[in-house]
């Protein structure tokens, strides 16, 4: 079988645990009760573009976030009571957040955002001040 280009922007890359890999079109929401780790790239010019309206969170698994291009605030929902984290991530930088924290995305710059995560039981809640 011929190899041909993948579009990140567009694709979710499910990586295996039996070491397979495989791509198809991205779709919000689909993937998340699924048992392949999880790839996918945004391109960005808006806080919407990376629900900067929602905290997420992974409960199963932690996830990699890495700035391609562009710079982002990576927000950390405090735990306790305090002030929220904030992470700078610039072109080839990335963090790692912790399973099961609270988690969103602020657009410094327009860019390009790449992740990694097991998405099972992943959630999604309305941030009360945006």
């Amino acid at each position: 079988m011929p190899m041909t280009p993948i579009d990140l922007f567009t694709s979710a890359i499910h990586l295996h645990q039996d070491g397979q890999v495989n791509a198809e079109q991205q779709t919000m929401g689909s993937e998340r009760e699924r048992g392949s780790w999880l790839l996918t790239a945004v391109h960005a010019e808006t806080d919407a573009d990376v629900h900067g309206d929602h905290w997420e969170v992974h409960p199963d698994a932690d996830e990699f976030v890495s700035c391609l291009s562009g710079a982002i605030r990576l927000i950390l929902r405090p735990e306790q009571l305090g002030d929220e984290e904030e992470v700078k991530l610039t072109a080839g930088t990335a963090a790692i957040v912790p399973s099961g924290r609270w988690h969103r995305i602020a657009l410094d710059a327009p860019g390009d955002i790449m992740a990694v995560t097991l998405p099972r039981g992943s959630r999604l809640e309305k941030r009360t001040d945006a």
